[in-house]
């Protein structure tokens, strides 16, 4: 891992092999794993820090639809994945609807606590089958962009919480 501001910064993208392609990024967050789980999972905020995923609705259960507006780079579509595991408060990760062997994906949200103040976040995209290399030539620098977008931008909205909640304020979307 390499440092950056203070913060883990791990390899980016790796091809894990012919029909793989996995990215991922680690953060120490300066605010609670409930915090960082709040940030993560209060969907109908997401339009006011996320540039990468600007509308979100979910049910946390597994099997139910993430109904998503990504933007990849230019460009933006809407597109529907599927709840596929659920630990409250440490774990959140969804899939798409695989394309048989051809293409198959997961997205995952990893919260650990490190200590009551400090949280690692684990952000992993991981693309599998036979046309994921074409798909990740396609869209690999737009969707490392955006995962790391996310990422940074999670970070940001969780430690001005915290920030906010220490001065004894009341912290409402407008302040962060």
């Amino acid at each position: 891992y390499l440092h950056q501001r203070g913060r883990l910064r791990p390899t980016i993208i790796k091809i894990e092999g012919a029909r793989s392609m996995k990215i991922e990024f680690v953060r120490e967050i300066a605010a609670s794993a409930d915090t960082v789980w709040q940030v993560i999972t209060d969907f109908s905020s997401y339009s006011q820090w996320n540039p990468f995923v600007t509308a979100c609705s979910c049910d946390l259960t597994v099997g139910a639809p993430i109904a998503m507006t990504v933007r990849l780079g230019e460009q933006v579509r809407d597109q529907v994945e599927f709840v596929s595991e659920v630990v409250p408060g440490e774990l959140f990760e969804y899939r798409m609807k695989p394309v048989g062997w051809l293409l198959h994906s997961y997205r995952q949200h990893d919260v650990c606590a490190v200590n009551d103040t400090t949280t690692r976040y684990r952000s992993i995209f991981e693309l599998n089958g036979w046309i994921s290399p074409l798909v990740g030539m396609m869209l690999g620098k737009a969707l490392h962009n955006g995962f790391e977008g996310m990422t940074d931008s999670l970070v940001s909205r969780a430690e001005s919480m915290v920030k906010l909640s220490t001065l004894g304020q009341e912290v409402s979307d407008d302040d962060i």
